[in-house]
């Protein structure tokens, strides 16, 4: 990871004179001449309802922020900026600071910046319109803290595709995500029923103000998607006519400009297809900068289908004659079969590990309803029930999920989970209560109270509470692994109480006493590590090669 970042800091000096390209991006701004472009009025009921016309933003008991956006782009991104103002300059503090955490040196950050212009030079090109319209509205009420980053609005539009250029580093994004649907013989009504775990990780904090966004637009369709403050693009969706997305990403190769970020392509679907053949039109219209499997569910198709996405090629990907249809984070699709990197990445990442346990767990549960959907996306075992420790990259439920989501879209349906992770109870809306029924005279909830999941029962108990302890030890491990820090017998012996099945508190410890030449204790712990399942076959292969070097010295 770090020699990739490098990689991209050097690219960064050389483009300090070759900056040739950037100036017109830097400058650039959407047209809103034909919007009125007056700033909006924000009344604050208490610390957690804000007015603003019609607008409106409310956290409900679960802790999720509930917003109401309608209008032109301009008035939604305005509306939108004005009503998360506070929560929209954290966010933006939450997120860069991360990048200072991986890369302190402010030489390097400097280098980054320079990349970062360079690389997205074209990125506006590739942007509708209207959703550059509507990002300019949220940018208005962004930070000029972080204006050496980039200019208010270039920032926002980085901003879409940090999922992008994440995941093509391989740094920001932890690609786990898991999602499934199941219809006709294989959900309990015969209606279409969806169900996804969204993995994209930058820190808890970043997680801790989850927006459930109802936008009513005036051309397209209302919807609602799960959002986080001043991201306008769709990563798990439903609209009003029963049509929802969810993004997969899949191994991709580092991509040399940026295109359409693939949340920007998921709201256009979201907002203007109703069917599953009009969202196929829509993605054949965008070029995209990496790889990532589109789940697109349909009410009036009842039935779901992946849109397979690259740089350099686009798949629709049916599962035959079957009820449902299950991905992780490989292509599933013909045109990708003899593909190197989609090979790769089915032998040496989880992605198949996880496809096999939901494969498991929808046998083993046939006929799917919320209740069901929800134990899935929290299920934290393996293949055949095994512990695998928490926390594991192989289990459904990694317990680091920005949300989990479950759509019953004939119905109109909608969970969402609050915090943690997808641990917390699953908030029901029925997006056509939200936009048929709304008051802004009361503002209330927009829940269906009565249709709520409840909490995990796993938040109750002892092994939660010590995953927490652990969460924080794991870092303080790291730390001293990095600093070459002396680390007590009780320190480690603590660590691995706190989770014992997970390989890495036997494999952090080996990698300890080999630092420091006690080679028998290395051995041993790295063979404690090997007898637990292994996220993936190259973390296997690494602690293979220890024990080899061990033996060698032990002789």
């Amino acid at each position: 990871m770090k020699n990739r970042v490098f990689l991209f800091l050097f690219i960064g000096f050389i483009l300090l004179f070759v900056s040739c390209g950037t100036s017109k991006s830097m400058h650039h701004k959407p047209d809103i001449s034909s919007y009125n472009s007056s700033k909006p009025v924000v009344t604050k009921k208490s610390d957690s309802v804000f007015i603003s016309g019609n607008n409106s933003l409310l956290k409900n008991k679960q802790g999720l922020w509930e917003l109401y956006a309608e209008g032109d782009p301009l008035e939604i991104g305005l509306n939108t900026g004005a009503l998360t103002d506070s929560l929209l300059k954290r966010q933006q503090k939450i997120f860069f600071s991360k990048i200072k955490d991986l890369i302190p040196s402010n030489f390097e950050q400097k280098m980054l910046r320079h990349f970062l212009k360079w690389y997205n030079r074209k990125l506006y090109l590739n942007v509708p319109e209207e959703y550059q319209t509507e990002i300019f509205g949220v940018s208005e009420y962004t930070s000029h803290e972080f204006d050496n980053i980039a200019p208010k609005y270039q920032r926002g539009l980085y901003l879409h595709a940090a999922h992008d250029i994440g995941h093509a580093l391989q740094d920001l994004a932890l690609v786990g995500c898991s999602s499934f649907a199941a219809w006709n013989e294989k959900s309990e009504d015969g209606n279409l029923i969806l169900g996804r775990n969204f993995d994209f990780y930058v820190n808890d904090a970043f997680a801790e103000n989850k927006i459930v966004a109802f936008i009513n637009p005036k051309e397209g369709y209302k919807f609602m998607m799960v959002t986080w403050p001043g991201m306008i693009g769709a990563v798990s969706g439903m609209n009003q006519q029963g049509l929802t997305v969810t993004i997969n990403a899949s191994k991709s190769k580092i991509p040399l400009i940026a295109k359409t970020p693939i949340s920007i392509l998921t709201r256009e679907i979201l907002q203007h297809a109703a069917t599953i053949d009009e969202a196929i039109s829509i993605a054949k219209k965008r070029k995209v900068f990496v790889s990532e499997s589109i789940m697109v569910g349909s009410a009036n198709d009842n039935k779901a289908i992946l849109i397979e996405v690259s740089p350099k090629k686009m798949d629709v990907y049916e599962v035959p004659n079957s009820d449902q249809l299950i991905c992780s984070n490989h292509f599933q699709g013909d045109a990708f079969a003899a593909d190197k990197r989609n090979q790769e990445q089915i032998a040496n990442s989880h992605s198949a590990y996880r496809f096999e346990r939901m494969q498991e767990l929808l046998k083993e549960n046939p006929k799917i309803n919320p209740e069901i959907a929800s134990e899935i996306l929290r299920n934290k075992n393996g293949l055949n029930d095994i512990p695998l420790g928490y926390g594991s990259e192989k289990a459904l439920n990694q317990l680091m999920a920005h949300h989990g989501i479950i759509f019953q879209p004939k119905e109109k349906l909608v969970w969402v989970s609050a915090n943690p992770y997808q641990l917390g109870e699953f908030v029901c809306y029925d997006l056509n209560s939200v936009f048929n029924e709304r008051k802004t005279d009361s503002l209330v909830s927009f829940q269906k109270q009565n249709l709520n999941i409840a909490q995990d029962p796993f938040l109750k108990t002892t092994a939660f509470q010590q995953y927490k302890k652990f969460r924080i030890e794991d870092h303080k491990i790291d730390s001293m692994l990095d600093k070459k820090e002396n680390i007590s017998t009780e320190f480690i012996q603590n660590y691995q109480s706190l989770n014992p099945d997970y390989w890495v508190v036997y494999y952090k410890a080996g990698l300890y006493f080999y630092q420091i030449k006690e080679f028998q204790k290395a051995q041993l712990n790295f063979e404690k590590a090997l007898e637990r399942e292994i996220t993936t076959a190259p973390e296997k292969e690494k602690i293979e090669k220890y024990l080899k070097k061990i033996k060698r010295k032990l002789q």
